[in-house]
């Protein structure tokens, strides 16, 4: 615990022992700790020349313990500082390398990475680097991070990134896969289904993003996919664009109290609809304007914008896009 401070493991151990003792001789420590008594010894002295004990006076092989807050508290501060230079430098650093991103090579914007283990290590790093978004494709039969095994997403959401996922169907299919997906959005997780999707993918604070290259690898070996890290350039720009377009008409999923995905079901939602109901939203999906549906329907423009607000509440939607999207493939129209 105190190795970020410049101790080891033993080095703990050993001022463990003598904070818990008024002091202590090499040999009480060996008893203490397990460590043998040669070892003990030496601990002692080192974490006197670190200023963490003190020989005792009159009493030669005995050593007591500095006060914690006196003897850490400078070292954690100046740790803390530490950080925080390094932190500025960091920053310093990305943004001379995103100023001079224009002159960089291909191959330091595209970054390949074969094989699942160097892809799920890579998932790994961004999620941890992310300050605040993650954007998620989430297709069927996984290739690095089997369905509920993503631990970094709850890691982040705890520090509160953000994350939004996108699920095609046939992800649904998978065992336990609904649970887990309960379970992430029980968690903060933000999650939509669409039918289908074009790709997998993951973007970072839209800056950085993990996609395939090759779903085979590059010898069309099964078990070697190529991915892509590609990092602040004008095809993550095209990437998160594809994501929000997807996003705009995905369906959104929601847990009820039992944990479940969903509230009541479409066959409900398609009994809530009137005759009006659908005559409107075949108007509305054919481009025909507020002011014409009313014309059409011998009603005030209002009362159109007001029922469509109602369908949208029905079908768990945002935007109008996303109602016209949820009447197609509910059949409401």
């Amino acid at each position: 615990m105190l190795e970020a401070v410049g101790l080891s493991a033993a080095e703990t151990d050993v001022y463990r022992a003598l904070v818990g003792a008024a002091a202590a001789s090499a040999d009480e420590v060996s008893t203490t700790t397990g460590l043998d008594a040669g070892t003990a010894g030496r601990l002692l002295v080192a974490l006197e020349h670190k200023g963490l004990a003190h020989g005792v006076e009159g009493v030669p092989g005995r050593f007591a313990a500095n006060p914690p807050d006196l003897a850490l508290r400078p070292r954690i501060e100046r740790r803390a500082d530490d950080l925080d230079k390094a932190r500025t430098a960091a920053s310093e650093l990305m943004e001379a390398y995103r100023r001079n991103a224009w002159i960089r090579d291909a191959s330091d914007v595209v970054e390949p990475v074969t094989g699942a283990g160097g892809l799920r290590r890579r998932l790994q790093q961004v999620q941890d680097s992310a300050r605040e978004e993650l954007l998620w494709f989430c297709r069927a039969r996984y290739v690095a991070l089997p369905s509920g095994t993503n631990r970094a997403e709850f890691d982040a959401l705890g520090r509160g990134v953000g994350y939004r996922v996108l699920y095609e169907q046939a992800f649904f299919d998978g065992s336990g896969s609904v649970d887990n997906v309960v379970r992430a959005v029980r968690a903060g997780e933000a999650a939509r289904a669409v039918p289908a999707l074009p790709l997998r993918m993951a973007i970072a604070d839209r800056c950085v993003a993990i996609c395939p290259l090759a779903p085979a690898g590059p010898a069309g070996d099964p078990r070697e996919e190529t991915a892509a890290v590609v990092r602040g350039s004008s095809l993550v720009e095209a990437l998160v664009a594809l994501f929000e377009r997807y996003w705009e008409i995905g369906a959104p999923l929601r847990v009820t109290a039992q944990g479940q995905i969903g509230g009541p079901g479409l066959e409900a939602d398609a009994d809530a609809l009137t005759a009006d109901d659908r005559h409107l939203l075949s108007l509305m999906v054919a481009g025909i304007t507020d002011e014409s549906i009313a014309g059409q329907l011998g009603i005030s423009r209002r009362t159109v914008q007001r029922r469509i607000q109602h369908l949208m509440h029905i079908a768990g939607v945002a935007t109008r896009m996303q109602l016209g999207w949820q009447a197609a493939r509910r059949d409401w129209i």
